[in-house]
């Protein structure tokens, strides 16, 4: 058998198994059927390691090869062929099925519709992208998932409201930004996060007033004037220190008495003379030595708004 190199781990995850075992519940089978596939599998696995997980049938009990459909690629040899315990579609280990549709991806397409969710989110990933539609609506989210990865975006957008956060996730990494908007109220604030770090800067001030701190301090980091100075008197500290960062100098004289001192910490390294001056008496000592040491070597600026910064 020909030597085959390494290959990394695969990026789906087995959902509600462990490395252990087969699902609960599982039955194995019984008898001299048991011992003889238990045989039989172990004669092949020739490349699986000492201490690695022995294989198991995805639905419970050893792999038989007499039972799979794709039994005759046994007799080929490397990455023509199969081994249970290694690169085995019946297998519940998800690298297994993984490293069986890298070598035939091709087989991709014809189990689309197999009863293992790891199977079908498997061969999602090497069937040919116009079968994915059939997979929209999978009941399992691990399909979903690679199923958004690879969508055509014209299709992609009829996943906007998937039930499952991580599918949506995916789906607005993925979106053109100007169709980002439809997604802009969804229900979870990761979601929203990511949405606010790639929406159209025209669009981005309607997520000025998102309910999540999160949100808003994304939306903070993008937005332009005046949207900008709207925010100055949002709720959070953390929010209204992103716009003190990034403020014309000229405008920071609203945030120098502002009641959080890491607030005006941020005004007082910015600010112009005028504003540095209202702050000379500020309660916190950090802030009034900051200010007394920009007073001594700056010079009143001839613009009174200065530039924008960030």
């Amino acid at each position: 058998m020909n030597a085959v190199a390494a290959e990394p781990p695969a990026v789906i995850h087995l959902k509600g198994l462990s490395d252990a075992g087969p699902p609960q519940g599982a039955n194995a089978p019984s008898g001299g059927s048991a011992a003889r596939a238990a045989a039989s599998v172990g004669a092949m696995s020739a490349r699986a390691p000492q201490d690695d997980i022995p294989a198991q049938h995805w639905n419970g009990g050893p792999v038989d090869c007499a039972g799979c459909s794709y039994q005759t690629m046994r007799g080929l040899e490397g990455r023509q062929g199969c081994e249970p315990g290694y690169a085995c579609m019946q297998d519940v280990y998800a690298r297994r099925i993984d490293r069986f549709f890298r070598w035939h991806p091709a087989l991709g397409d014809e189990q689309l519709s197999h009863p293992y969710f790891e199977v079908r989110a498997i061969a999602a990933r090497h069937a040919n992208v116009f079968r994915l539609t059939a997979l929209m609506n999978d009941p399992d989210e691990t399909v979903r998932l690679q199923v958004a990865l690879r969508l055509p975006m014209t299709q992609l957008l009829k996943m906007v409201n998937d039930p499952h956060r991580e599918v949506r996730i995916r789906v607005a990494q993925r979106l053109e930004p100007i169709d980002l908007a439809l997604m802009r109220n969804d229900a979870d604030y990761g979601v929203r996060e990511l949405v606010a770090n790639r929406l159209p800067l025209p669009l981005l001030p309607v997520m000025a007033t998102d309910v999540d701190r999160a949100v808003r301090m994304r939306v903070a980091k993008r937005l332009e004037m005046p949207a900008l100075l709207r925010m100055a008197d949002d709720a959070e500290p953390e929010v209204r220190r992103i716009v003190a960062e990034r403020l014309p100098t000229g405008l920071l004289q609203r945030l120098g008495k502002d009641r959080d001192w890491r607030v005006r910490f941020e005004v007082a390294q910015r600010a112009d003379v005028a504003t540095l001056k209202t702050m000379a008496n500020d309660d916190e000592a950090d802030i009034r030595q900051t200010v007394t040491e920009r007073l001594n070597t700056l010079e009143p600026t001839d613009n009174p708004l200065g530039a924008i910064h960030g």
